[in-house]
């Protein structure tokens, strides 16, 4: 009798389990969506979470399979997401709609991740004054001031290469162009020299390597944040603060008072958060907490460094396996350089049309997001279709199976600046290029190549 009643617990925890784990996974049919079938527990991300594919080509690969639908359904674990495939319903969500999908989605874990307060994820009550504070920062007259401390960074890079070819070694060029960007982020934003290119032991440096370095830890982390935000929660109450979190909070933070209280003014983003510090009633009851502008900092490092780094070392890539493509471009700055007696300055280089595209057709290619996520702020029925989606529903945006969509992009995988003719741009809907994103709640970093 024991041995049927422990068999009937097992049963009923087996069964109660089983309907935990599926019980939403009749969502995207109940709603006429299509998509793949969701596995038990891993939702349709099994080899996402086991780290057997890249993010991207999963995704690329679900928008390839259901080519005709403007939606495709499916499950982060048990988590209905959906995929808009349709430019026109993109553009909706993004731009025409924007106050239904203020919202990005993402959890702050203000206890485990205080750096994870930044205005790319904080929700729309935080987003908004933040966003029109720091919008400044970002303007093309702001960055022609900052072009001295850009062209400083770059004359000391070219001194830098020029000693590092001199051993006729190989040049790791994602470290190489790392390394610049972060001495130009620390110039301009916080006013430090980070000393990235002259001191293989510069912090910022280090700091910089350790946010992207693939351990097993910070991959774990990873996983339980984004497949399981429920259990990662609870772990803040036992988890430390990371090296990286204590770094940027106590940089930010000495910084200011440094400046503070030897009443020194650079009017760059440390100063405009100190505005922010000392003026909390023009935040709208918005508490301003020390690792609430950290994060403003760290996320302005973060994606200055790294998306930039990245950017020029793909350029650089692309270039050397399209010779015709580089001398190209080197006929044109040779040509700027000589009609202005070398002195480049910014509305000079803004000038370089062929530049313009190489980094264009370099960002369509290898966009910085593989996603745009956002969330619904209440119930939707999507334009031209009788898809009601819920509050809170998540969306995302495939960018990098868009970019990559031989429809939209022929021969995708070739490297063809041309693309970005005006006759081309002209011919594509223009939700099929969002490297920054598009509408109020683009990337704050499109103001410097505009």
């Amino acid at each position: 009798m024991e041995l049927f009643e422990i068999l009937c617990g097992i049963s009923t925890v087996i069964i109660v389990l089983y309907y935990f784990l599926t019980s939403t996974y009749d969502f995207w049919t109940s709603h006429g969506v299509r998509g793949p079938k969701p596995i038990i527990g891993f939702g349709n991300f099994k080899d996402v979470i086991l780290n057997k594919t890249f993010l991207g080509d999963f995704i690329k690969n679900i928008y390839d399979a259901y080519k005709n639908e403007p939606m495709i359904g499916i499950f982060t674990a048990k988590t209905p997401v959906l995929i808009l495939r349709d430019p026109n319903l993109i553009k909706d969500v993004l731009i025409k709609d924007f106050s239904h999908f203020a919202n990005r989605g993402r959890t702050i874990f203000e206890k485990i991740e205080p750096l994870s307060q930044h205005l790319a994820a904080l929700e729309l009550k935080r987003w908004r004054p933040l966003r029109i504070k720091l919008s400044p920062v970002f303007t093309s007259g702001k960055l022609k001031e900052m072009f001295s401390l850009i062209s400083e960074c770059a004359d000391n890079l070219i001194q830098y290469m020029e000693k590092i070819a001199s051993k006729n070694e190989p040049v790791e060029c994602r470290d190489l162009t790392a390394k610049y960007t972060t001495d130009v982020i620390g110039s301009c934003a916080f006013g430090i020299e980070t000393n990235a290119l002259s001191n293989e032991n510069s912090e910022f440096r280090r700091m910089g390597r350790k946010i992207f370095a693939p351990t097993w830890k910070s991959m774990l982390r990873n996983k339980l944040r984004d497949f399981f935000p429920w259990f990662y929660q609870m772990l803040g109450y036992v988890l430390p603060q990371t090296e990286v979190d204590k770094f940027f909070i106590r940089v930010v933070v000495e910084t200011m008072d440094y400046r503070e209280k030897n009443n020194i003014i650079r009017n760059d983003f440390i100063d405009t958060l100190r505005e922010l510090k000392k003026h909390p009633e023009k935040m709208a009851n918005i508490e301003i907490t020390e690792s609430l502008l950290a994060s403003q900092a760290f996320v302005f490092f973060l994606a200055g460094f790294e998306t930039s780094s990245t950017t020029i070392s793909n350029a650089l890539y692309e270039l050397a396996l399209n010779p015709n493509i580089q001398d190209k471009l080197r006929n044109e700055i040779n040509e700027y350089h000589v009609k202005y007696n070398g002195d480049l300055t910014y509305d000079i280089i803004k000038k370089m049309d062929y530049l313009d595209k190489v980094f264009k057709e370099t960002l369509r290619k290898y966009p910085p997001a593989t996603v745009l996520s956002r969330e619904s702020m209440s119930s939707y029925t999507f334009d031209g279709t009788e898809v009601t989606i819920p509050e809170k529903q998540k969306l995302w945006i495939p960018i990098y199976a868009i970019h990559l969509d031989p429809d939209i992009y022929p021969k995708p995988d070739v490297f063809d600046p041309e693309r970005f003719n005006e006759e081309a741009i002209q011919s594509r809907h223009p939700m099929t290029y969002l490297p920054f994103g598009d509408g109020p709640r683009n990337c704050i970093g499109i103001m410097k190549i505009i």
